[in-house]
């Protein structure tokens, strides 16, 4: 082991001397402190988080993102238009459309009848919050949630509207916003990652639309604030078991040689991307204990199982993912993102509508109700949905009983509960065809201020500089939702 050492020492020193070098060598005599305030803030990022944040009192530890992939159907689940009966088949009035880009699925059509919603509505909760029969177990959280109906985006296709609503760019290469959150408030958990990812496939018949790792990657932050995604089958995170005929002891002399030659490089070179791979070796160590305590559902009661519906019981599914979301939430991860596929109906949209509420109504339902029963809605931020809505045109051939509905960025239905937002509220209004904001808007940048502003962090002051420039979450905007928080 010491010839490997000093073998790897001899070779760091025959490299080129870079400037990186130069402060990593004289840091002693610089000083520590000094040496740090040069490099920025980022410096400093640590499993704790940056020195200085919360910037203050956060009603949220914790977030969990239930992203629907594909967007859903604002008109068939939420923004409810009854006057919508009275225009069906006709042609939106180009006083709604005015002028405004559709993508070119439906460009080519020679017309775009107004299509309404085949779905009945009810009203719930104490206010008498519209919601579709599709959703019914959202009837019993209706009062701790609060509807956003104007959230809009500029993105017009899946990719870059999901890049946007994730990273806060459409250009791939930004840090996620669990990334964001992980670098600027760190973890609460010494074992498990600070940043969990969970993936839910799709309940439709039409083909869903794919996702990307780029969504959940740290950018150019530091690689130790990249989302981990958790599996369903197997092994839970890929390459976390020791390999066959490697123990206990012969894993922990192994990492521990690594980690040596690891910091003798460190030293020489000062690349932080060095000291984060030997957290991370760590880190993975200590998984190996922490993950399969996690996935092991068997202790959860019979009552939570059916609360959460027949699903929980299958690994992978919405409602499993969801059970899970509760239990890393328990354990102090930081930043759950949950991803639901199948979003995506351009046709045949009453039935694939139906089949995603089945399997995700009463999970979602069920997870704002368990939180709460557990003591952990309260600093918990829960939030629900897509990176764009559905047109009230439709899409294709329109019929009595079948339609399809293009993408829609002009506005659309999210929502959130817990941690600092008001419960059982509406907040914004869209027009009579479902098409515009009418008041109140609430662009994507605002949706992510106001998420970082539930957890105590200012928006714009939440920075790291890359390439010359200071980069944050929401670029150069995005306003702060306060009507929803308390």
């Amino acid at each position: 082991m010491q010839d490997d050492l000093k073998a790897a020492e001899d070779y760091a020193g025959r490299l080129a001397f870079t400037r990186r070098h130069f402060f990593a060598k004289t840091s002693t005599g610089i000083g520590v402190a000094a040496l740090a305030s040069l490099l920025g803030p980022e410096a400093e990022a640590s499993s704790n988080g940056l020195t200085g944040l919360p910037h203050f009192a956060a009603k949220a530890k914790r977030v969990i993102f239930l992203h629907q992939s594909g967007a859903p159907s604002q008109v068939d689940l939420f923004d409810y238009k009854p006057q919508l009966k009275k225009f069906q088949a006709t042609e939106l009035p180009e006083s709604v459309r005015m002028g405004q880009r559709i993508t070119g699925m439906t460009s080519g059509q020679s017309s775009l009848p107004v299509a309404s919603s085949v779905f009945k509505f009810s009203q719930f909760g104490k206010n008498g919050t519209w919601l579709s029969e599709l959703i019914p177990h959202h009837g019993k959280i209706v009062d701790d949630i609060c509807l956003i109906k104007t959230v809009n985006t500029e993105a017009i296709n899946h990719d870059p509207a999901i890049t946007f609503i994730q990273t806060g760019s459409q250009q791939p290469g930004r840090p996620s916003l669990g990334s964001w959150v992980s670098y600027g408030l760190g973890s609460e958990n010494h074992n498990l990652p600070a940043f969990v990812v969970l993936i839910s496939q799709s309940s439709a018949v039409n083909v869903d639309q794919p996702l990307f790792s780029r969504l959940w990657g740290n950018g150019f932050l530091p690689s130790n604030h990249q989302g981990v995604n958790f599996r369903s089958s197997g092994d839970p995170v890929l390459y976390l078991s020791d390999p066959p005929g490697v123990d206990k002891a012969t894993r922990r002399r192994i990492l521990d040689t690594v980690a040596t030659l690891n910091q003798r490089t460190a030293e020489a070179y000062g690349d932080p991307e060095i000291e984060t791979r030997i957290a991370q070796y760590e880190m993975a160590y200590r998984m190996q204990t922490s993950v399969p305590e996690l996935m092991d559902l068997s202790k959860e009661s019979e009552a939570t199982f059916e609360m959460y519906g027949p699903d929980s019981r299958k690994p992978g599914s919405y409602a499993a993912n969801c059970l899970l979301a509760r239990r890393l939430a328990e354990r102090g991860v930081r930043f759950i993102q949950l991803y639901k596929r199948g979003w995506d109906q351009h046709n045949d949209l009453p039935r694939d509508l139906a089949l995603q509420c089945k399997s995700v109504d009463q999970p979602s339902a069920a997870l704002i109700q368990d939180l709460k029963q557990r003591g952990l809605l309260d600093d918990t931020l829960v939030v629900w949905g897509g990176e764009f809505g559905r047109t009230v045109y439709c899409q294709g051939k329109l019929t009595e009983t079948n339609y399809g509905r293009d993408h829609h960025p002009r506005c659309f239905t999210m929502w959130m509960a817990g941690g600092g937002v008001k419960p059982g509220i509406s907040h914004g209004e869209t027009d009579d065809f479902c098409y515009n904001v009418a008041s109140d808007p609430v662009h994507v940048h605002d949706v992510q201020a106001t998420v970082l502003q539930c957890l105590g962090v200012d928006h714009k002051r939440l920075t790291f500089q890359f390439q010359g420039r200071h980069f944050r979450l929401t670029d150069v905007s995005g306003e702060v939702v306060k009507p929803i928080l308390v």
